[in-house]
């Protein structure tokens, strides 16, 4: 059974309040969980963070021995809380134009370059 430490949404419409679960991975988001370990408010402002996430992070650890996987925002909070460390996340590639816009991009310095201003195509 592969276990998750995931959130749980709870609140009302346009309020979120979620809900650190363990969980097993096929149970739907709000459904069926193990045990719950704390909870996020991300409507709570970050001065006070007492009130916007609490993790009992001896609970955590023992899911985490017991091999439990935490899901992306989750391992966020442990990175923060010094539990586990997030590797860092590299795509530079992500950013670049893709190839139809490089053509046009080299098409219009082209046109700039060679024949004095260059008249945008309606």
């Amino acid at each position: 059974m592969p276990l998750k430490i995931r959130l749980a949404r709870a609140g009302s419409k346009k309020r979120p309040f979620y809900h650190i679960v363990v969980a097993d991975s096929r149970a739907p988001r709000d459904g069926r969980f193990i045990e719950r370990l704390g909870f996020f408010s991300p409507l709570t402002p970050k001065t006070a963070p007492e009130h916007r996430l609490k993790l009992d992070l001896d609970k955590v650890k023992a899911w985490l021995a017991k091999g439990a996987q935490p899901t992306d925002r989750v391992l966020r909070f442990l990175d923060e809380a010094g539990v586990m460390k997030r590797p860092p996340r590299n795509n530079p590639k992500k950013a670049q134009p893709k190839k139809k816009a490089q053509e046009r991009a080299a098409a219009a310095a082209a046109a700039a370059g060679g024949g004095g201003e260059a008249a945008p195509a309606a």
